[in-house]
């Protein structure tokens, strides 16, 4: 059978009486796709697996424990063999054309009058993958277009509106690079009719969406919230209950500092079905674009993540604790002088990073003593992660004087030999990068 002489169809089985003749293991996954497709499953076979027997004693299908007769085909819609015996997969395709019974011969595909692809179900999308006969290729080749449809590389979206109701996802994007958002979240932005976007989180993706796909900007600035919260929980209600699939794309994780679990109660309140998408968030995968971890054996086992220098009076103002500050540019003086007065040597390190895993990121590092005047120097602007604590001393863009011991796991407070650094890595994908010293 060449495979120009196949017409690929979908068969609508629900229930309808087929058989399946064979009680092997591939006898009993033809019968639980078939019964996935809400078939009336009859099996007939002298001996059968644990599988089959299973389904059996669940009430789920009907097994006749015997051999093979020409009247089992007989009022079935569909037959499938799989008895692994040559001779009566024969007659029981022999039969079934006799009948005009469609009938997939498990023994010889290519007197088969009907294939059995290789089928993967994604959202409400099912791939079936016929491959010339070739199973083990046909499966290659179904799980690579589930996978692209999953990570949202192909179009996922619905073409055809519908009258079901809408939905709201509330999808973290990471700290901008493209390549840090999760697969579930990028295959949901694939599937938006609309999408509701912050300034940050993976901006490039947006030129990826599809023409009608809208997009409405609602980016906010520190002390500059040109749309108020109350309104884009708003527009996130009315958008799906017009029977819209809405993703609000958000910078790092919603749940973080992002106001997500507001956005979701109103949706709930509002019988708005929502899902949260969690993403990685900005205090800690942007210290890590620097190097710098937020705990680390030897410096830091906790960390505290804050948003104002008047919060910083209820974190441990010790240097083995980091101090992760979101938004904090425009405080960082008072912020440095807050901490100063709890306790917090001027010599403990800062590291400030500027737009993280972006082209343009910059890092600066200083210590808590010096690195206001540094900032201002330097033209530091938002969106920037600032860092405190021994744990900056890690990073490769330290100075050397700050890099007194190695602190690792294998070798624990041996010296270190490592110089200062100031270029970058690739993982970080930085063309520009400051190391300011005090």
């Amino acid at each position: 059978m060449a495979i120009q002489d196949i017409y690929p169809t979908a068969l609508r089985l629900l229930g309808r009486p087929v058989l399946v003749v064979g009680g092997g293991p591939v006898a009993a996954r033809r019968a639980k796709g078939l019964l996935d497709a809400g078939a009336r499953v009859t099996v007939v076979a002298p001996l059968a697996c644990p599988a089959l027997t299973g389904l059996a004693d669940a009430g789920l299908l009907a097994w006749e424990p015997r051999t093979y007769r020409t009247a089992d085909v007989d009022g079935v819609w569909f037959v499938q063999t799989a008895t692994g015996d040559a001779a009566v997969d024969a007659q029981v395709s022999a039969d079934a054309e006799a009948q005009r019974i469609w009938c997939v011969n498990a023994s010889d595909h290519e007197a088969s009058a009907a294939w059995t692809p290789a089928v993967a179900v994604v959202d409400d999308v099912k791939i079936a993958v016929n491959a010339g006969g070739d199973p083990r290729r046909a499966m290659a080749l179904r799980d690579a277009v589930a996978t692209a449809l999953e990570t949202g590389d192909l179009p996922l979206r619905r073409q055809r509106t519908t009258t079901s109701a809408g939905t709201v996802a509330l999808v973290g994007g990471g700290p901008g690079d493209t390549g840090l958002i999760t697969v579930r979240g990028r295959r949901l932005l694939g599937q938006a009719d609309v999408v509701v976007a912050d300034r940050l989180g993976p901006r490039e993706l947006l030129s990826e969406l599809a023409p009608d796909v809208r997009v409405i900007e609602v980016g906010k600035t520190p002390g500059h919230h040109p749309v108020p919260q109350a309104e884009i929980n708003r527009i996130l209600v009315d958008e799906a209950l017009q029977g819209h699939r809405v993703v609000r794309l958000k910078g790092g994780d919603p749940y973080v500092l992002g106001r997500g679990g507001e956005e979701a109660e109103f949706c709930r309140q509002h019988g708005v079905e929502v899902e949260v998408v969690s993403g990685v968030t900005s205090a800690i995968s942007v210290p890590a674009a620097a190097g710098i971890p937020v705990t680390h054996r030897g410096l830091a086992k906790g960390f505290s993540v804050v948003t104002g220098h008047e919060e910083l009076s209820e974190v441990p103002a010790r240097a083995d604790h980091t101090v992760i500050l979101l938004m904090g540019v425009g405080q960082l003086r008072d912020s440095a002088a807050s901490l100063g007065r709890a306790g917090l040597p001027a010599g403990t390190p800062v590291g400030i990073v500027e737009n993280g895993y972006l082209p343009n990121q910059r890092v600066t590092i200083g210590t808590l003593g010096t690195i206001a005047d540094q900032a201002e120097a330097a033209g530091v602007a938002n969106p920037a992660v600032i860092v405190i604590g021994d744990v900056v001393r890690v990073s490769p863009f330290a100075p050397s004087h700050f890099k007194t011991a190695d602190y690792s796991t294998t070798s624990p407070n041996a010296p270190r030999t490592a110089s200062t650094t100031t270029s970058t890595t690739a993982t970080t994908k930085t063309t520009q990068t400051r190391v300011l010293t005090p």
